[in-house]
């Protein structure tokens, strides 16, 4: 997803909040700095949407909750993104209104404007929260999935890549495994798409 700078002014996080409340679109918030949120394209909002369905499957019976697009999370005082899914087991996530603040597994799929900063400052970011143990990030262009993966009582991560549709992506930490082909099923790759 592509973004542009909305405000030429820095906000607080409390006139970010306001903003957000008043706005039809949706604004990310990096210190100070907000962004409006860009478009998708057809295949992003489908990946989105069987990535959803796969965790959902799996979280939704153990009791936590599995979010999409609309919900953004806490990084930091200074940093409010949207994810395009989100996997939460807290009891405040789950309850709260607005805000996800302990994520499990955060997915970005990724897009031509969006990938710099999904690989660069976004993971920088992601791995600062507590309760995060995976980032996958899902390019819509070409089956290609790449996994961070915290290290159990650590704040060591580990990098594993997948480019074939018969890979299999484990999530050992949660019992659950997620494929390349039931990500990609009836995606067909449109690799010149001018955003």
């Amino acid at each position: 997803m592509g973004y542009a700078q909305l405000i030429d002014r820095r906000m607080t996080v409390e006139e970010y909040f306001e903003l957000e409340e008043q706005s039809e679109i949706r604004h990310e918030y990096y210190d100070g700095e907000v962004y409006a949120m860009a478009g998708t394209t057809l295949n992003h909002n489908r990946i989105v949407g069987k990535v959803r369905n796969l965790l959902g499957h799996h979280f939704l019976p153990c009791g936590c909750d599995v979010f999409s697009e609309n919900v953004k999370v806490k990084v930091s005082d200074h940093y409010y993104p949207y994810p395009d899914v989100i996997v939460t087991c807290a009891s405040k996530d789950i309850s709260g209104t607005y805000v996800v603040e302990h994520p499990s597994i955060l997915v970005e799929v990724v897009s031509k404007n969006s990938e710099a900063k999904d690989r660069g400052l976004k993971l920088q970011q992601y791995r600062t929260i507590p309760s995060l143990r995976y980032y996958l990030l899902v390019s819509q262009f070409e089956c290609s999935v790449d996994l961070y993966s915290r290290r159990e009582g650590s704040d060591l991560w580990t990098y594993c890549g997948f480019e074939h549709a018969e890979d299999v992506i484990c999530f050992e930490v949660f019992n659950f495994e997620m494929s390349l082909k039931a990500i990609y099923e009836n995606i067909t790759f449109e690799p010149d798409i001018v955003q």
